[in-house]
């Protein structure tokens, strides 16, 4: 069977980059795939777990013959990371990433890229707060949701060769704007990393009667904070990128805060217990959709 790509370079051999190297071997969606990074430990794990069938850190050998480019880089060095592999790349080579953030993102790398190949767009809804080649697994992706978010500059036909990547590694995939992704994103998941960072700086320099109170931090504590554990570059760049949608995540969350918070306050068991309810109900709901 003819591969979907002949060649494949994977510019971020980490969890997401990584497991959709290893996805799309298993799959038989590309004849090799070439692992480019700066890591030279990380690289050799990539090659050593089996991910891609090759690495380099040199620019030009990774981009050289590659029908497809997949940038999985933080978000903040994808446009960068895109002018370093564009002067390798031959006319034609069908430029994606996997980014947090979509607006801003794909604006840059269209502009980097315009002299080259198409664009593409790409956030699959998956991963975790490991990183690194040693947490890829190529079974990431599968009945997960994919979102592409293509503009009035993709080409379709190098939309549906992303979409048939994606649906090859076995992702759901569906499209839309990428202002409407970034504000989706900002809520159900830029917004609970913010929150979850807050919480363990709060909670890191507080102490008790002596005690700090990290010490007793138990399952509760933990199961709301485990995203905190996420690389810290990792999240500042998608953070800043999505700075105008977070804020407006940000301002209902503090009025659904506030709202607690003045029930809290007022002694307001029935109506405090009813908001309690609603919202274990939609989280309970969230448990049957997956």
């Amino acid at each position: 069977m003819t591969p979907l790509f002949a060649r494949m370079t994977v510019a971020g051999v980490g969890l997401i980059g990584g497991s959709l190297a290893a996805a799309a071997r298993r799959a038989g969606l590309a004849g090799e795939v070439v692992g480019f990074g700066r890591s030279g430990a990380n690289l050799a794990l990539a090659r050593a777990r089996g991910l891609v069938d090759r690495t380099t850190d040199d620019p030009a050998v990774a981009a050289a013959g590659a029908e497809l480019i997949v940038l999985a880089a933080p978000v903040g060095a994808l446009a960068a990371l895109a002018a370093q592999l564009g002067p390798h790349a031959a006319p034609g080579t069908l430029l994606t990433d996997v980014g947090s953030v979509k607006g801003t993102l794909v604006a840059a790398l269209e502009a980097a890229w315009q002299d080259r190949g198409p664009v593409v767009g790409a956030h699959p809804l998956a991963g975790s707060e490991a990183a690194g080649a040693g947490a890829a697994r190529a079974d990431l992706f599968v009945g997960r949701r994919c979102i592409l978010t293509p503009t009035k500059r993709t080409d379709p036909a190098a939309l549906a060769r992303v979409r048939a990547l994606w649906e090859g590694v076995g992702a759901r995939v569906e499209e839309m704007a990428p202002a409407a992704h970034d504000a989706l994103l900002a809520r159900i998941s830029h917004l609970p990393h913010l929150l979850a960072y807050a919480l363990v700086t709060a909670a890191a320099g507080a102490a008790v009667d002596g005690r700090a109170v990290l010490d007793y931090a138990a399952a509760g504590f933990l199961d709301t904070t485990r995203i905190a554990a996420s690389r810290g570059e990792l999240w500042r760049d998608i953070l800043l990128a999505n700075a105008p949608a977070l804020a407006d995540a940000l301002a209902e969350f503090r009025a659904a805060l506030a709202h607690l918070e003045r029930l809290v306050a007022a002694g307001a068991a029935e109506p405090l217990l009813a908001a309690l309810e609603a919202a274990a109900a939609a989280r309970r709901a969230l448990e049957g959709r997956r």
